[in-house]
């Protein structure tokens, strides 16, 4: 039993991965293989949440998994959480000299694990007093509105958090989006015994744009175009979100909302470059001039294209 950890005192592997303590190997097997795939980092780019319970999950398994350190686990959990008094009754007599007394650890008559539990905590197998137990600060949250434009490009910034409003730096990576998190690891609350503090969990919000929109990576856009473009052809200049322009052809006879794909003109990130997508509308005049009506009327009637000709059809 050389290799227990002091969070099988404290985590309930069973419970990280949804299975009841008498679950067979194939069904903790089935689980942690389910639960994998749905918090793998390759299904979840970005997501710290699904990174950090990806890493729970396997440490869970990495123990009830394998059928000898699960006897090992079971037997620790059956002793009680960290911090309980372990024997009763026997051992080291208490202050009253009938048995271990408030405080005192009984390790005797508990072979190996005595003597583990012993060197976990700071008593050997002729007891001691019970040091405090070591506590995990508690994860805390946050939540964080920021601009589309900051969202694209990244920024560090600072954030108030806790009653004491204490001051914290959150470094935002480029193309985060509207409701991922961002975890600071030891931001969070204190921990007692000299354990760790814990985390701190940021929520981010981002805002819109007047002109752009998103899609992952990809920036998207809307571009209104004429009839007269749709239909002959033409060289529209479009903007992009750096503030430079890029010249998209128009085929001829391109149809409302047919999107067109500029390449690397989207949001920079550590995993690559998204590209911007341009929605083309044809856009309909709501007050025409004499002059255009009469053009308009002209063109309809040597018009001879019926875009509804399978309504007759049926």
């Amino acid at each position: 039993m050389s290799d227990v950890k002091r969070e099988w005192f404290e985590v309930d592997y069973y419970k990280v991965l949804g299975v009841s303590s008498s679950a067979t190997t194939k069904e903790i097997s089935s689980a942690y293989r389910k639960l994998a795939r749905a918090n793998h980092p390759d299904a979840n780019p970005g997501n710290e949440a699904a990174e950090e319970r990806f890493k729970e999950i396997s440490a869970a398994y990495d123990v009830v998994g394998d059928e000898s350190r699960r006897k090992e686990y079971d037997q620790v959990r059956r002793m009680g959480p960290m911090g309980g008094t372990f024997g009763g009754g026997a051992g080291r007599p208490g202050p009253s000299g009938s048995g271990p007394g408030p405080g005192d650890w009984d390790f005797e008559g508990m072979g190996n694990i005595g003597d583990l539990l012993g060197g976990l905590f700071g008593a050997g197998a002729q007891g001691g007093r019970r040091p405090n137990p070591a506590r995990p600060g508690a994860n805390l949250e946050a939540r964080l509105d920021i601009e589309f434009a900051e969202a694209v490009s990244g920024l560090t910034t600072t954030l108030r958090i806790g009653a004491d409003r204490r001051e914290v730096r959150v470094k935002i990576p480029a193309g985060i989006e509207s409701g991922q998190k961002v975890r600071l690891r030891g931001k969070g609350g204190p921990g007692s015994g000299g354990a760790k503090p814990g985390d701190l969990l940021v929520t981010i919000g981002v805002g819109s744009h007047d002109l752009f929109d998103r899609s992952g990576r990809n920036l998207t856009l809307e571009a209104p175009i004429t009839f007269g473009e749709a239909a002959l052809g033409a060289d529209v200049t479009v903007p992009t979100f750096d503030g430079s322009t890029v010249t998209l052809r128009i085929p001829p006879g391109t149809q409302s909302g047919r999107t067109f794909r500029v390449k690397e003109k989207g949001i920079v990130t550590s995993k690559g470059t998204g590209d911007l997508l341009i929605t083309v509308v044809v856009h309909v005049p709501e007050n025409l001039s004499g002059a255009q009506r009469e053009a308009l009327d002209a063109y309809l009637e040597i018009a001879d294209d019926a875009p509804r000709r399978e309504w007759s059809a049926s």
